[in-house]
């Protein structure tokens, strides 16, 4: 089993696709901290992704930016939406070279309603009034 910087490296042929898909960064008009690298930032993102672990895993793994600064990145780049067509391409590159096992998925249930039907929007109790 690789290492956790292993796992998290993506190769230099997709790096090179997805790269020219990323916003560029602004400038710092009155200099400041420069920014983290992109690929560090998205290989930190797809460790996340892939094995459905908390940001705060990111700590861990040495050379990849903060858990938080990899989450700002993927929030930034969500909402644009380079993050989408950037993970359509790694996971077409994946699948097209043999290197993406479908034998095993997860789906996150987090989004499904409570099964005793949850908080009402009525008032708690309206004799107490």
């Amino acid at each position: 089993m690789p290492d956790l910087r292993t796992e998290a490296t993506i190769n230099d042929k997709l790096w090179e696709r997805i790269a020219p898909l990323l916003p560029p960064k602004p400038a710092h008009p009155r200099g400041g901290r420069p920014f983290k690298d992109d690929r560090a930032c998205f290989e930190g993102i797809v460790f996340v992704l892939r094995n459905g672990c908390r940001w705060s895993a990111l700590a861990m793994i040495p050379d990849l930016p903060s858990p938080v600064t990899c989450w700002r990145r993927h929030r930034d780049w969500s909402e644009c939406g380079a993050f989408d067509t950037a993970w359509a391409i790694a996971v077409q590159e994946l699948g097209a070279t043999g290197k993406l096992d479908l034998s095993e998925l997860f789906a996150d249930a987090t989004f499904v309603e409570a099964q005793k039907g949850g908080q009402r929007s009525a008032r708690q109790n309206a004799a107490k009034g």
